[in-house]
């Protein structure tokens, strides 16, 4: 089945080490800050349930998500200080997924591939 959304999320998953919840936290919220005036950003938020750590977001496009990968980058070179990335996923059209795959190739990412649905 075809779908027309373009929209790539990235699904990271963070386990925060011993004794850092309140600096991940605070990191948390500067990842929040530096993000929300990204354009191509549709949503973005972070999920606690004990030491793990989900960071909800989604973005217009490929590009989108590559803007927001180099706007965040220090801090989430920071990040390894507090906590480890346990999974990282991208969901997406593979027309998207395909412009990610090497950029991404170092983070060792999982890919799906969105095959049916639709965007409102």
């Amino acid at each position: 089945m075809f779908t027309n959304d373009l929209c790539v999320s990235i699904v990271p998953y963070f386990k925060v080490k011993d004794g850092k919840m309140n600096e991940f936290r605070d990191l948390c919220r500067r990842f929040v800050d530096k993000t929300k005036p990204e354009s191509q950003c549709l949503y973005y938020g972070f999920s606690f349930n004990g030491n793990r750590v989900h960071c909800r977001e989604g973005y217009k496009n490929a590009e989108g998500l590559l803007t927001h990968l180099d706007n965040v980058g220090e801090l989430l070179k920071e990040s390894s200080m507090y906590a480890d990335i346990e999974v990282l996923e991208i969901h997406g059209a593979e027309s998207e997924l395909a412009k990610l795959r090497k950029p991404l190739e170092g983070m060792n990412p999982k890919f799906f591939v969105l095959e049916m649905g639709f965007r409102n």
